[in-house]
């Protein structure tokens, strides 16, 4: 069996064409998250598409995987419980979407039940609104197949005894509609003391023609999210740097101690997502897609992890500190887009037109830890495997027994968030050879914040604050000959001061403009043989932040400005009938504004490459490299995250058609390495050589 995706990969060749006017189906050049499929040579920005199969064939297993094998963007640790990117520097945990609608919510997301995935660098304000600073994550969900029938099937485990299973069966039952369900199961585990954990997700979803030229598509996706959280090993990042052997670096002494505790760092999740688009044909040159989507999410996560560790004042001791946090969110989106087909002026024109309401509702409260002895937050061990601290009982450095509660009450808010979007977008082809693109998006953004916190003054307990904000978009795109496309474009985007997750607005925040972000980029995108083409970018981000200058009395805003540039190149596709190839490198500058600091997660260079070579007809191998240079994990530039090089490779041979039998090894040559941080003593310890034995088919 090539693979099994080949049965559907002929029919799309034969509905190209209605790939082209309806949007229902996906191929593998084209862009989803643009609202109507659109080849990446005509995108004027930097984009890497990321489909079902390449999911399989490399064995990814998270969002974090992708990651590794994209130019221009980088993982951050994200706590141990939630998926973070580092977009062209610019590191985000909101920048997420499901079929182009917003999926903000802080938790790790599956691979299950996806089509393909869009990783689309740049801002992309004018189609998303607020935040896609440095790049956004378009999730293109599976949906029902009218006219086939059939079930596909993945059972895998790993050497460290981690397990899962999938499944995707698609009922047609009728000339109109079809049924497809999407679950699956996985019992974690790793390389680190007292990981483990499970996850569950299922996704029915229905597709209906309603007639010729109307679509709905109805989906459900249950998650339930269960696992311990890791937030890794301190570094050796003491006051007298120079006298430390590896200064500022994660101590490798340490990989294989947890600083946590077994019982108490632990993360839950469970979520209902609800979607529903209709998309219609009004006439040859004009169609919309109408979409509404519910999300009902309950969060908790517990940790404790290292905060404090000075080699040079006690190299065996380590001051851990901690959390609970708790996050109830309600979100409602309605969008609605037109994309029509006309000439005026002597000119076509392709205009892409749309609106978007979101009301969300989110509750929030965190406590912080208060030890016995220390009567603090911070509580000092002896460093050892394990640690001396057992569901909140332990025995500190001193040899003193101490209990640990969260008692502290840190913050607790409601917010309420309302969002009104329009946009328009108008493509005009000049000439033969070249277009224009030009549009903007205005946002209103309003938040309403209480503070329930009995401490907080009466005045300062219920907060407001709205924004409204135009963002623009121009472009370019030259194409000397159909298959080479020469773009430029300017974008802007911004952030409100709530940030990311809209949590609070205390202090100056509700006082404070929104952060803004500008974007100048060019870049040449090649298809220089059938099958397999070249990107290369060049951008460059600047932030105006604002913030209240100390001597205005809390009055005046002064902006802090910074910037980041870069380069990014990437070559994809099918080199001959039998060997496929990703390959990607990115070159990151940038400096904090005011100094000479570097911005933390920021590596200079990175590459990827991945081959798949079809030996023969039933059996293929596959070779991978990642490699990532050094960075800082903080804006001090005190801590380094190391660089490091990661050997990954696969086989796999087709028993029959319908059976597939695969091994992926990552990390083949057993490096020693730290992928990501979150903050000064918090570097993730990478995995050790391990394999995944994967079995899959269709029928």
């Amino acid at each position: 069996m090539a693979d099994p995706s080949s049965e559907s990969t002929e029919d799309a060749v034969s509905i190209q064409d209605e790939i082209v006017v309806v949007g229902q189906y996906l191929y593998a050049d084209q862009v989803n998250a643009l609202k109507s499929p659109t080849p990446i040579i005509d995108v004027p920005q930097s984009l890497s598409i990321i489909t079902a199969d390449q999911i399989q064939q490399q064995g990814f297993n998270s969002i974090g995987d992708i990651i590794n094998y994209t130019p221009g963007v980088n993982t951050s640790q994200g706590e141990g419980h939630r998926d973070a990117v580092v977009f062209r520097g610019v590191r985000s945990t909101a920048d997420f979407f499901i079929d182009g609608v917003r999926d903000d919510v802080q938790y790790y997301r599956p691979l299950y039940n996806l089509e393909q995935i869009e990783i689309l660098r740049g801002p992309n304000a004018l189609l998303f609104g607020r935040g896609g600073t440095g790049g956004i994550l378009n999730r293109v969900t599976k949906k029902g197949v009218i006219g086939e029938t059939f079930t596909g099937y993945q059972a895998s485990v790993d050497t460290f005894g981690e397990f899962g299973f999938q499944i995707d069966s698609n009922i047609s039952t009728n000339d109109t509609s079809a049924f497809r369900i999407n679950a699956m199961y996985e019992s974690l585990e790793n390389h680190r003391d007292f990981y483990d954990g499970e996850r569950i997700g299922i996704n029915p979803t229905a597709k209906f023609e309603l007639s010729p030229s109307t679509t709905l598509d109805l989906s459900y996706e249950y998650i339930d999210h269960e696992r311990f959280i890791d937030r890794g090993i301190p570094t050796a990042n003491g006051s007298n740097r120079g006298t430390l052997a590896n200064p500022g670096r994660p101590v490798e002494a340490f990989e294989d101690i947890v600083f946590g505790d077994p019982d108490l760092n632990y993360h839950e999740l469970e979520a209902h997502l609800l979607r529903a688009m209709v998309q219609h044909q009004f006439s040859e040159n004009l169609k919309g897609r109408f979409s509404t989507f519910y999300g009902d999410y309950d969060k908790v996560y517990s940790n404790f992890y290292a905060s404090f560790y000075n080699p040079e004042d006690d190299p065996l001791r380590v001051g851990l500190d901690g959390y609970i946090d708790t996050t109830q969110r309600q979100s409602l989106i309605l969008s609605g887009d037109l994309i029509g087909e006309f000439s005026a002026g002597g000119f076509n024109h392709t205009i892409v037109t749309g609106i978007e309401y979101i009301d969300s509702a989110n509750d929030n409260d965190r406590f912080n830890p208060e030890w016995s002895v220390s009567a603090d937050d911070v509580e000092f061990f002896t460093i050892e495997r394990p640690l001396n601290l057992r569901n909140g009982i332990g025995v500190d450095n001193n040899g003193t027994p101490t209990t640990v509660q969260f008692t502290d009450l840190n913050d607790d808010t409601e917010a309420d968030l309302t969002v009104f979007s329009a946009y328009i977008q108008d493509e005009i082809e000049i000439s033969d050879k070249l277009d224009l693109i030009i549009g903007a998006r205005f946002d209103s953004f309003d938040i309403e914040v209480d503070d329930l916190d009995p401490n907080t003054l009466l005045e300062d307990r219920n907060r407001s604050r709205t924004d409204e904000e135009i963002s623009p978009r121009f472009g370019l795109v030259y194409k000397p000959q159909e298959n080479i496309s020469l773009y430029a474009s300017y974008s802007e985007s911004f952030l409100p001061a709530s940030g990311e997750q809209y949590s609070d607005i205390s202090g100056d925040d509700n006082r404070l403009d929104p952060s803004e972000y500008t974007n100048l980029e060019a870049g040449l995108k090649w298809d220089f043989i059938d099958g397999l083409s070249l990107t290369t970018a060049i951008f460059q981000i600047e932030e105006r932040a604002p913030q209240i200058e100390d001597t205005s009395g809390g009055e005046r805003q002064v902006f802090i400005e910074s910037e980041i540039s870069g380069f990014e190149a990437q070559v994809q596709g099918q080199v001959s009938d039998r060997w496929f190839i990703s390959a990607g490198y990115s070159y990151l500058d940038g400096e904090q504004a005011g100094s000479d600091l570097r911005p933390r997660e920021l590596p200079e260079n990175m590459f990827s490459l991945w081959n798949t070579y079809e030996v023969t007809n039933e059996f293929g191998v596959g070779l991978g490299v990642t490699y990532q240079d050094e960075s800082f994990i903080d804006n001090g530039n005190t801590a380094i995250l190391p660089s490091y090089t990661r050997v990954d490779a696969a086989a796999y041979y087709d028993v029959s058609e319908r059976l597939r039998l695969q091994v992926n090894i990552e990390n083949l040559t057993d490096e020693v390495y730290f992928p990501d941080a979150h903050s000064t003593h918090q570097a993730t310890v990478g995995a050790p050589l391990n394999a995944r034995f994967t079995i899959s088919g269709r029928f």
